[in-house]
This record gives C-alpha cells, structure tokens and sequence, in this order.
C-alpha cells in the first residue's frame, strides 16, 4: 500500500466546464507532404488539405481529429476539447486569458474559445461542430476459444490494409509543473483521475485522468501527464477495432519503412494493447484496442511507479522510448525548471532515469 504524503490528482467539486471528449490534436510540420504520407500508412484518412493546412480523420462521425500546419519547424502546439454547450464556452471565455468565443474555419466549424494551459500548451474548447457521414470498417473479427468456439468451417483473412482509425483516443503530456497542470485540467475542463503512479515520497509522477461522463463509461484516460523536466509531447493514441488491426499496422509500417518505437504489448493500468510508432519527426503515435472504460464512480488507484509498472507483456518499455533530447535548449528548461518549479527536483529526475534511462 502506498502511503500519500503529498497532495495528489484529485476531482474538482465544480469544474467550469466538462470535456465530451478529446476532439483533437494540433502540430506544426515543415513537410505537409511527409506528414500526410506517414499519417495515412498510419491508417488516419485525409479530411481536407491546402497549401497551409491538413486534416486527418477516423472512420467516426467527427469532421477531423488531428490538425498539421505547415511551419518551419515542427512542433506539438495542442489539443482541443469538446464541451457540451455554448453556456459552457462561454463560462471558459471568463478565464483570465482566455479568448472570447470566436467561430472557425476547420473541417465541420463550430466555435472555440482559445488557452493555454500552466505549462504552456494550447488548449482549444469547441462546440457545435457539423458531424460528417461515418465511414465503414471491418467489423471485430471472431475469437474461437477452447471451451467455446464460434467460428466453425471459416477462416479469418484481415484485409492486407492500413488499419482503420475509428477514433483519438489519449494524448500523453510531460510538464515541469505537474500539480498546478494537472489541477488546470481537472477544475476547468473537469477530467477525473482513474489512477495515479508515485515516487517513493508519495507526490505524482504519471496520472491518467478520463472524462467525467457519468454513468456513461469513459475510456480510462483521455489525458494522462508525466513528470518531466519540460513541458514535452509524449504521445498520442488511436484506437483500431481489434487485435488482428494493430498486427497489421506494425507489419504494413514496417514494410513501409516507418521507426518503430515499443510494442506490441499490454499496458498494466488502462490495459490496452499497444503498438507504438514514429513519425518522422520522431512523434509516438499508438495503435490501440481493448481498453477499460469507468464510469465516474470507480475511485482512484494509487501505484508505485515503476518500469514494470508500464505493461502485462510484451517487450518491456525501451530506455529510448522516455529518454529526452538533450539539445541546448532542453538544457537550459532542465536548469530553469529546477530552479523555478515546486514540483521538480533533482532526486526526481535521478529517480526517473533510473527507472527509465
């Protein structure tokens, strides 16, 4: 049992708004070209696309979930967020900061009201986009169990094809200023944590927060946030029908000559079946499937945090799958952050190296 020194992810009692979902991701890249090439192998299907501009969508009914700006520089600017009504848009647009409503031009439109986060990301909040025409997918494929088969003189043929994208699922963040982000989220955007990994001293080190959609069930997370040194761009994952789909994604990167970065495994905490790949500016994106689902009643697990902690099987995680870039200007927020944040110090980040490095 571990022993809770320090303040933890904890529910906000009244958030300003509550997330629907996670509607989107914002980059930055120089090569739209490559971009697009990497995201479609990937199994993402093209919404739109200018000389500025390129929209990704799943098979569901959202007009897009994953936005590239051309810039010279390719960089994680952040996500947006569905919310349930205009009153909540506008309750947000109070915030100190924050823009006022304003309408759109993506894929579906709508009307967003802009911030940023305490570690700096861009958080957009947006409501009443235009749902487009949902795409057709395989369906799941039959398991034949050894006390109850089901698929009798059949065989299984998954089509030789990226595998669909039905839908984001997470983005995974690192921040320097763990407790005053991961309370930003929780009070303005109402997320919940399903469970949260510790250092020895009881403060956080992972937690992974889901929607607090009542008695709907809700993925395990939809954001979770890492100590870090920085704020940083982990990952993002999306989720594919079955099993049978992340196989065939790894097989068809691979023959496409895409990095590989961890997988396939099962994580310990979300339980997901994972495969993780780079896109050629070295972001992870995850195959998925098989994920738990709470409701907003299931309390919050507490966990040491650990290597092993990562996944039930599989390769276990990699050292370069968390191991920074040590540029100069990482160099200089690793010195910054030490001297500035409340939440980083030097025993944490040996700490992780350790564990990770």
């Amino acid at each position: 049992m571990v022993e809770l020194t320090t303040p933890q992810p904890a529910r906000h009692p009244a958030p300003t708004a509550k997330a629907q979902k996670l509607a989107y991701l914002r980059l930055e890249r120089p090569d739209l070209d490559k971009a697009e090439r990497f995201l479609n192998d990937f199994g993402l299907r093209t919404a739109s696309r200018s000389s500025r501009a390129l929209y990704l969508r799943g098979t569901g009914a959202e007009p897009f979930c994953y936005q590239v700006t051309r810039a010279d520089k390719a960089r994680f600017v952040g996500i947006g967020f569905e919310v349930d009504s205009r009153e909540a848009l506008t309750r947000l647009s109070q915030l100190p900061e924050a823009s006022a409503i304003q309408p759109v031009d993506y894929p579906g439109g709508g009307e967003v009201v802009r911030l940023t986060d305490p570690s700096g990301f861009s958080v957009e909040a947006i409501h009443g986009q235009t749902p487009v025409e949902v795409l057709p997918h395989r369906p799941a494929l039959s398991f034949n169990s050894p006390v109850q088969p089901c698929r009798i003189n059949d065989t299984q043929r998954p089509p030789l094809a990226p595998p669909d994208i039905i839908r984001l699922g997470n983005v995974v963040l690192e921040v320097a200023d763990f407790q005053a982000t991961c309370g930003w989220y929780t009070q303005h955007f109402g997320l919940i944590p399903s469970d949260v990994q510790v250092f020895a001293d009881g403060s956080p080190a992972v937690v992974f927060m889901r929607l607090d959609l009542g008695d709907i069930p809700a993925d395990h997370h939809t954001l979770a946030m890492a100590q870090g040194f920085m704020p940083a761009y982990s990952h993002s994952a999306y989720e594919v029908i079955d099993t049978d789909a992340v196989g065939m994604g790894q097989r068809l990167l691979k023959a496409q000559g895409w990095q590989h970065a961890w997988g396939i495994g099962r994580h310990l905490l979300g339980s997901q079946i994972f495969d993780y790949w780079e896109d050629p500016w070295a972001a992870k994106h995850e195959h998925y499937c098989d994920g738990d689902v709470f409701t907003a009643d299931q309390p919050m697990g507490v966990h040491p945090v650990s290597r092993e902690g990562m996944s039930q099987w599989g390769q276990p995680m990699p050292a370069s799958f968390t191991k920074p870039k040590l540029t100069q200007a990482a160099l200089r927020a690793l010195a910054h952050n030490l001297r500035r944040s409340p939440d980083l110090t030097v025993k944490k980040l040996m700490t992780l190296a350790k564990l990770f490095g």
